[in-house]
């Protein structure tokens, strides 16, 4: 079943899934857990009110306990699980994923959820051996006592931010948090709508942030963030009103942690820049390279002790809470600028290397691809964490493979457009029977 993704579970509601769908994955996580206390909570999505039932009344019917902690963002519920004490817990959100789109986040006991675990819930779901029990629901309101929470890890500042929540779940939190904090707030999008009428709720495709980088220019503000729809993704814009990527928020956040702390793990994305890898050494941090994808990047931080792992898609961990969480990153974002001046200044002091966006491309025989390209290297230059990934002199290329769709995934790097030019072409030469992309 497609929707059963080596992260978490999503698909189209109505066609991928649906209640009926949704209820039978309350079984299989409900049989995984064996009657045990899960926290429930959803997004703003009008389909959320109708799987998140569904997810309850099924994992009630495998014998759990359920807490359902109402409409909150997923950083709130990681925080519900640990606050409570819980032995796992299901999250119905579409994340960053377009409008008509659903899914969920689980945890299992105490650790990210795996890929084989996925496969388990599949397996279950598919065959229907589920545990039967009479279990019960609780409603609780943890909203409060997060506020509460977050805020007691930082000092108040006097900054002026503006939030654009992109009308998903920190509409109200995030304002309210940073307001009484003594920050100036300028809202936008600030409305609770899970139809996402004003923007995709992916803040990571940067020409979803136009809004708020005019509010910034009109305005004088001193740093804007834009969150995903579920709130764990953050992304942020300097007081000039220009985009700070993700490979340059990783940077800052690096230069902030390991003034203090050194030869300590710092976890980060594989297809993140060279230049993140070069900063955790220049800051005497030990940088380890994961895969990308949310459950493997928080597996690899908490298994290594890591003070932060960043992730490309604007994740980002931070080890005093034990997970990724958009609010908090942004709070240390404001640290950084209270601590060290504004965004503009310190990432022009950060040297940018030329990265192609990812390209996409259609085959018959992705396996044929990626061994060609392996052969052709030596082994030291070879990396198979995810797909390959080809270490030059002067920057990288990755060539993944999809699990879904006969396509290969590529991207490059270089110190200088002539790097990446001359990689690109290098790779291309490899593989002349499919097509080139000049304009990428």
């Amino acid at each position: 079943m497609s929707i059963f993704k080596a992260c978490d579970i999503r698909g189209t509601y109505g066609k991928e899934l649906t209640d009926q769908i949704s209820y039978k994955i309350g079984r299989a996580v409900g049989t995984l857990l064996k009657e045990k206390h899960i926290i429930v909570g959803g997004d703003l999505r009008p389909s959320t009110q109708i799987l998140k039932p569904a997810v309850i009344k099924g994992l009630i019917h495998s014998g759990c306990d359920v807490i359902d902690i109402g409409i909150v963002p997923t950083p709130v519920f990681y925080f519900a699980i640990k606050q409570l004490s819980a032995d796992g817990g299901v999250q119905v959100t579409g994340s960053h994923n377009p409008p008509p789109d659903n899914g969920m986040k689980i945890v299992l006991g105490k650790n990210p959820i795996t890929p084989e675990e996925i496969k388990k819930i599949q397996s279950l779901v598919e065959s229907e051996n589920f545990a039967t029990g009479n279990g019960k629901i609780e409603l609780r309101n943890v909203v409060n006592d997060y506020k509460n929470y977050i805020k007691g890890l930082f000092e108040p500042e006097n900054l002026t931010i503006a939030v654009d929540a992109g009308n998903g779940c920190w509409w109200e939190i995030a304002p309210d948090v940073l307001q009484k904090m003594g920050y100036k707030v300028i809202k936008l999008f600030c409305q609770p709508d899970g139809t996402f009428p004003n923007r995709s709720p992916n803040p990571a495709v940067y020409k979803n942030l136009k809004a708020i980088q005019n509010l910034v220019k009109t305005n004088n503000i001193d740093m804007a963030v834009a969150y995903d729809g579920d709130g764990d993704r953050a992304i942020f814009i300097d007081e000039k009103g220009s985009i700070v990527t993700t490979d340059i928020a990783i940077v800052l956040y690096i230069k902030l942690l390991l003034q203090q702390h050194k030869n300590i793990p710092v976890v980060y994305d594989i297809k993140c820049s060279q230049i993140v890898r070069d900063e955790i050494i220049n800051n005497g941090g030990t940088p380890i390279m994961e895969k990308s994808g949310h459950a493997f990047i928080k597996s690899t931080f908490l298994k290594t002790n890591a003070i932060f792992a960043g992730e490309i898609s604007g994740h980002y961990f931070f080890k005093n809470i034990g997970g990724d969480d958009g609010l908090f990153a942004t709070l240390m974002m404001a640290k950084i600028i209270q601590e060290k001046g504004p965004l503009s200044q310190q990432i022009a002091k950060i040297p940018v290397y030329a990265t192609s966006p990812d390209i996409r491309i259609p085959v018959n025989n992705p396996e044929r691809i990626l061994t060609k390209i392996e052969n052709y290297y030596p082994a030291e230059m070879v990396n198979k964490l995810d797909g390959i990934r080809i270490q030059f002199e002067h920057g990288w290329a990755l060539i993944r493979k999809s699990v879904t769709e006969p396509i290969i995934t590529m991207r490059f790097e270089g110190k200088t457009q002539t790097d990446l030019k001359n990689i690109k072409s290098e790779i291309f030469s490899l593989i002349p029977d499919i097509p080139t992309i000049d304009n990428e």
